[in-house]
This record gives C-alpha cells, structure tokens and sequence, in this order.
C-alpha cells in the first residue's frame, strides 16, 4: 500500500511533510530526509493514538500504516 506524502519547503527553508490522508499528520525537518523520517514517526503515532482511543482506523492507510505494510510515497512541491 503506497501512503503519499506532500513535501514542501516554506520561506523559512525548512521542509514540511504531510500525510494528508491522516488529518493532522505533518511534521518537518531541517532536510528533505528528516522531514520525510519525521512524518513517518508521525503517522505511525498517529495510528496508535487512534487504535488507544478506540477511534474508526477505517481508510486503507491508516490500516497500513497500522499493520506497518506501507510505503510511503514522496510528491515534492516547489
């Protein structure tokens, strides 16, 4: 399962990526990588705050990305 991920660069110079099929999941780092391994942390915390809530994990990523069968895909915006 490919989960996208959006990455961007914002005036400061720092790199923002967001998993935009989980509301809320974005992170960021000094570099394209850092930020990329950030948002993956992310997500990952993400889907467990939910499975602890006992909240829906009801799109095909959040199942991925709880049953650790993603990959995360990179769309890189100027």
């Amino acid at each position: 399962m490919k989960v996208p991920v959006h990455l961007f660069q914002d005036e400061d110079a720092v790199w923002i990526a967001e998993v935009s099929s989980i509301p809320g999941c974005v992170s960021q780092g000094k570099t394209k990588d850092e930020a990329l391994g950030n948002v993956q942390d992310a997500a990952n915390q993400c889907v467990a705050e939910r499975v602890a809530r006992g909240f829906p994990i009801g799109t095909e990523d959040f199942l991925a990305i709880a049953n650790g069968t993603c990959e995360y895909t990179v769309e890189i915006s100027d």
